[in-house]
């Protein structure tokens, strides 16, 4: 059944004459007249009794009523709720995020949802390597990820972080320079992230220890970051842990961030350019607006501010 018809009938139905109802709908009579003939055509009987006051319903038409003020009301519903998805307001949201963007990403989701408060998000923590797999199967629509070399994905950098030395009283002060950081590194003990949980930290923490011809003990492997920081609370060992760490970290910890270059990674937003979605782009506009970077951080670590989207890049 045309909602077209529908919308006729209920105008004229609303109003009480054929002259008020065609003047709303802006159209002339005869058409009015054709459209209510056309439906009465379909539902096998007459809709209105017309008189001089005007139009009433017969008793079919009073069974048609509140069935196609319903049909009518649902139709509008959908209608405005496939502009708002398309407009990227209403949907679902995947975002995923690890070590490096411990403090990044929750940010950013909330200032999405205080400007899209009807969107589905959801926020999971995974590792780089599960980000870019679930990103290729449409499983999830960003992530933030320290970035890698050589994949193909479209990314925004929103940072930088550095390796750091988490510590406690019970150690001696990590040095500032690291020239002097293989001998203070030969000291002491250290906990690290299993490989398989962080292969990204792991892997910089590695080529870093390489660059300083340096091989940390390693007594003790944990499965997330805040047991590696629990640990050192404890006294196990220290441990080399992003700088961010130490927004997390509990006392008597310490957190030192290392000046080198291998010490240092960006940290990007990444998404599959062939599966953008309108709410993943008004996401991304919102990072565009420095959502990730409050004021009081940017000093923090070395960490740098948000940039715009003209830093944008596709690999």
């Amino acid at each position: 059944m045309e909602l077209m018809l529908l919308r006729a009938f209920l105008t004229v139905a609303e109003l009480g004459t054929y002259g008020s109802a065609a003047q709303k709908l802006l159209v002339t009579q005869p058409t009015l007249t054709k459209q209510i003939q056309s439906l009465e055509a379909r539902v096998g009987g007459r809709l209105f009794h017309r008189g001089r006051h005007g139009a009433t319903l017969t008793d079919l038409g009073a069974i048609l009523l509140p069935e196609a003020q319903e049909l009518v009301r649902r139709a509008d519903a959908l209608a405005l709720r496939m502009t708002r998805a398309a407009a990227g307001e209403i949907g679902r949201l995947s975002v995923g995020f690890g070590l490096s963007s411990i403090d990044l990403a929750p940010r950013a989701v909330a200032a999405f949802r205080r400007c899209h408060p009807d969107a589905h998000v959801t926020l999971d923590d995974m590792s780089s390597q599960e980000q870019f797999d679930r990103l290729a199967t449409g499983e999830l629509d960003v992530g933030f990820v320290r970035l890698p070399e050589g994949d193909d994905w479209a990314h925004m950098v929103l940072d930088t972080d550095r390796l750091a030395l988490a510590s406690t009283g019970e150690h001696t002060s990590p040095p500032q320079d690291t020239s002097d950081l293989p001998g203070w590194v030969a000291r002491h003990r250290f906990v690290q992230l299993r490989k398989e949980r962080g292969s990204g930290l792991v892997g910089q923490i590695e080529r870093l220890c390489g660059a300083l011809s340096v091989r940390p003990d390693v007594i003790q492997e944990a499965d997330d970051l805040q047991t590696v920081l629990a640990l050192v609370a404890a006294g196990v060992g220290a441990a080399f842990v992003p700088a961010r760490a130490g927004r997390i970290a509990p006392p008597p910890v310490t957190v030192t961030p290392l000046r080198h270059p291998v010490a240092e990674w960006q940290i990007a937003v990444v998404w599959n350019r062939d599966r953008v979605q309108p709410m993943t782009a008004n996401f991304l506009a919102v990072l565009e607006r420095g959502a990730t970077s409050p004021p009081d951080d940017l000093d923090r670590g070395g960490l740098q501010p948000t940039p715009g989207l003209s830093e944008v890049r596709a690999r």
